[in-house]
């Protein structure tokens, strides 16, 4: 996708992450169930379908706290399709977790995940040469990040999955010796890490292909910062900010403010962006790279951060004593654009955005993000209303971090928003109400993308919701019902595509005089 069609065409689109498809296993996959969502917004005249980040996932299961920016989460891997290729034996994956229910992460990381290196042994014992030789292929085409992933994650699994950081000093410091030691006593189960990633990659491109059959489009997400237990900064700790321990000396988070007195540290070790300037930005080159092998276009989460970021001493447990620091945009995304051509990026841009952050998002054409949910507060907060968008905005009724709008509706709304909310959509009556008016409204914006989370497709409440911020536990886990995809609200939304000129449509090609068109 090229960012001038990202930017210019009426699309809509359906926000859902793998996880909450109903797939056999316990977890959302790539599997039968992800193929009938993409038939669903098919037949609802959607055309882009929003995932959150594909990355295994570390801490709290959450997509945003990565083992890897590179790698594949291997969860997301059907065994069924696994066995349908002879990989592994359909008896061999029989009683696992089923497909209703929240996903539990646990028990497909016991018993999944175990199966899916089984079959990935078993291909690298008999793959035929075709096979082998695409293989080969993927191997060679990421040996950038592939082969350190596989160690790390030999080696995390060597050392009880404690963060590297407390491995051996050998280890944790990439000893030539000792990597060289571990190559020898563990080839193995690194061609399996390896393989399983070939997995993951070829499932994903075929459903891509699916979706691209069909015109639906996939928008992807990067973070901009990883993890500090990661591959990433294991692998390049001269791109982060970390001593020579390898320890982080400034972290990431946001300032306090009205909601907050100590900010948040989030933890992420900070770029050495002075040498990630002299080195081309070569590592978020070769990072746009990967992602732009996965997806159609990237939605860029924390943008504000590629402007300026808030940089806390590691040693502070609160953000109260970070300091704003300059980050180099435009020179990266300058850098990016000579790489790529055009830019298919949306900028998240949510929260306090200063007059800069916009200069560096419209300078590149990216499009904002504005959220429904916010619009009604007080006066502050119409620019999230459509009088206010202009055509290059994402719209979105709320996002994976919000309640689901019936929630919001029912449990986060003041009497104040109740009351705008009803003067600028419509009397609301029945709370169910609420849900439609809102996904009308986005959809009749001028923003040239709208993107309806699936709970509101679905007209879920409270319970459906995918992530609280800041919550201890329970997210990340909703999943739809088998029977959610009812026909009704495909039709619906597909009557209101086209009376919004979302649905793709063009007009017939007018034939010479006396004769139809063909």
């Amino acid at each position: 996708m090229s960012g001038d069609g990202l930017n210019q065409e009426r699309l809509s689109g359906v926000l859902l992450h793998v996880t909450s498809l109903p797939s056999y296993g316990g977890v959302g996959d790539f599997g039968p169930a992800a193929y009938g969502f993409v038939d669903f917004l098919a037949a609802a005249k959607q055309r882009l379908w929003q995932v959150l980040p594909l990355s295994p996932t570390g801490y709290g299961n959450s997509p945003y706290s990565a083992l890897s920016a590179f790698a594949g989460n291997p969860l997301f891997i059907s065994l069924e399709k696994l066995a349908q290729e002879g990989w592994i034996a359909w008896d061999r994956i029989a009683g696992l977790p089923g497909h209703e229910g929240p996903a539990d992460f646990d028990a497909a990381t016991r018993l999944k995940l175990p199966l899916v290196e089984e079959a990935a042994g078993n291909f690298l014992d008999r793959a035929p040469d075709e096979k082998r030789a695409r293989f080969q292929k993927f191997c060679k085409d990421n040996i950038s990040w592939l082969p350190d992933y596989a160690m790390f994650n030999v080696l995390r699994r060597m050392h009880g999955y404690v963060s590297w950081n407390e491995w051996p000093a050998e280890h944790a410091l990439r000893n030539h010796d000792a990597l060289t030691a571990v190559l020898n006593s563990h080839g193995r189960e690194l061609e399996v890490e390896q393989a399983v990633q070939f997995f993951f990659n070829e499932q994903w491109c075929e459903l891509r292909g699916y979706c691209a059959e069909r015109k639906i489009r996939v928008l992807g997400d990067v973070a901009i910062f990883v993890s500090y237990d990661s591959a990433d900064a294991w692998t390049h700790p001269e791109v982060f900010e970390l001593d020579e321990e390898r320890r982080p000396l400034r972290v990431s988070g946001v300032p306090p403010d009205y909601f907050s007195k100590t900010g948040q540290r989030w933890g992420n070790p900070l770029y050495r962006w002075g040498l990630l300037r002299e080195r081309g930005f070569d590592w978020w080159v070769a990072r746009i790279r990967r992602a732009l092998s996965l997806y159609d276009s990237i939605r860029l989460d924390h943008f504000r951060g590629f402007e300026a970021y808030w940089s806390i001493p590691a040693e502070e447990e609160t953000a109260v004593h970070g300091q704003w620091v300059k980050a180099p945009g435009h020179e990266l995304f300058q850098r990016l654009k000579e790489v790529f051509g055009s830019l298919p990026f949306i900028a998240e841009d949510l929260g306090l955005i200063t007059p800069e952050v916009d200069e560096l998002r419209e300078h590149f054409g990216m499009p904002g993000m504005r959220i429904l949910q916010f619009g009604f507060s007080d006066r502050g907060s119409h620019l999230y209303l459509p009088h206010r968008f202009v055509p290059n905005t994402v719209v979105y009724t709320g996002t994976h971090d919000n309640n689901t709008t019936l929630g919001w509706w029912q449990h986060d709304t003041s009497e104040t928003e109740r009351a705008n909310a009803q003067t600028y959509l419509q009397t609301v009556e029945h709370d169910g109400e609420i849900v439609w008016a809102m996904m009308r409204t986005a959809a009749r914006s001028v923003a040239n993308l709208c993107i309806f989370p699936m709970q509101d497709v679905l007209h879920l409440g409270s319970e459906a919701r995918m992530n609280t911020p800041a919550a201890g536990a329970g997210n990340w886990t909703w999943r739809y019902r088998l029977d959610a995809l009812h026909p009704d609200f495909a039709t619906k939304l597909a009557s209101l595509m086209e009376m919004t000129d979302r649905d793709g449509y063009v007009a017939p090609s007018s034939g010479e005089a006396g004769k139809p068109a063909e």
